[in-house]
């Protein structure tokens, strides 16, 4: 037997039964995440405000996108990322950005891995204790702003995730 093989035979060995096992995730429905981007797109737009909203999946995988009218197209990037983030980090952006005032090098990572964004406006979303996905959203004035209509997109299907 060569060494690697031994090696990974070894290594296999030392691995719990239990851990050998597939795990379980969840996604959300396409048809939730997508109920979700529109209503954070319309409830900024209620408010005069030009919103892009993107859901991804608990590993950043887009699940659904909408630009809303008159968005940006800087704000597809920006929705996307400050979701991506928050999958990421399994943390709300906003928490993340007042985290890197206290923490030190922590804003680093931010400036050296692509995809993170530092701002509000990326939301988490749990199913009890599992991230489940996040959401993003980007184009009003002010990343509390942003927060407030991601808020609105989860708040659409909260009751709806088990």
């Amino acid at each position: 037997m060569n060494r690697i093989a031994l090696a990974m035979t070894l290594t296999l060995a030392a691995v719990p039964a239990s851990a050998q096992e597939l795990m379980t995730t969840h996604r959300i429905p396409a048809v939730l995440a997508s109920q979700a981007v529109a209503e954070a797109v319309a409830a900024c737009a209620k408010q005069g405000y030009a919103e892009t909203a993107v859901l991804v999946d608990a590993d950043g995988v887009r699940q659904a996108v909408l630009r809303g009218d008159k968005a940006g197209v800087h704000s597809l990037d920006s929705a996307y990322d400050k979701a991506y983030t928050a999958a990421s980090f399994k943390t709300d952006s906003g928490a993340l950005y007042e985290r890197s005032k206290t923490v030190p090098g922590f804003a680093n990572l931010f400036t050296q891995l692509p995809h993170l964004r530092l701002f509000g406006g990326g939301l988490v979303i749990k199913v009890g204790d599992e991230v489940v996905g996040a959401i993003g959203a980007a184009g009003a004035p002010g990343a509390n702003l942003d927060d407030a209509c991601a808020k609105a997109g989860l708040d659409a299907i909260r009751d709806r995730l088990k």
